[in-house]
């Protein structure tokens, strides 16, 4: 039984040093995104379904979650930050060539329509970020015609 005590005692010990230490934050800004905005011009309603299911990971502003001060979860939130930017990141959109774009559209729209995004694992603890089938219609037919539009720009080159 000691032996278990002392495990223990380590492991709280270890989890209480670990509080101290965290994943560097994604803290920019979402004057990042006006590029994105610009170019995409997304309806009001589109618009603040991104701002609510899409921003805080695939953009250069997370706004983080209470938990987020918890090590390890913030390791864990870190790295989906990290694989979402990764995946796209509006706060890059001015960086992306017009066949990044259009291909960046058509993975957006269908991500959405097949419910693959926003992951469920965001959802749980963002009910803001569960979407209604009108909602993803509206992300859907907004990310088609932008599609569309980037196509038809790359076919007159």
């Amino acid at each position: 039984m000691k032996i278990l005590k002392k495990i223990g005692i380590a492991v709280v010990f270890i989890f209480l040093v670990a509080q101290f230490f965290g994943p560097e934050k994604n803290e920019g800004d979402l004057a990042s995104v006006e590029t994105f905005i610009a170019e995409t011009n997304p309806p009001a309603d589109v618009q603040k379904i991104l701002e609510t299911t899409c921003y805080d990971c695939h953009t250069d502003k997370t706004v983080y979650p209470w938990y987020n001060t918890i090590t390890p979860v913030n390791y864990w939130l870190a790295e989906h930050v990290k694989d979402g930017k990764k995946h796209l990141n509006f706060s890059a959109w001015s960086t992306y060539s017009l066949k990044k774009k259009e291909h960046k559209m058509d993975e957006l729209y269908e991500e959405v329509e097949e419910k693959k995004m926003p992951l469920d694992s965001y959802t749980w603890t963002h009910a803001e970020a569960n979407l209604t089938q009108d909602q993803i219609d509206a992300v859907v037919a907004w990310g088609k015609k932008v599609q569309a539009e980037y196509k038809q720009q790359l076919n007159t080159k």
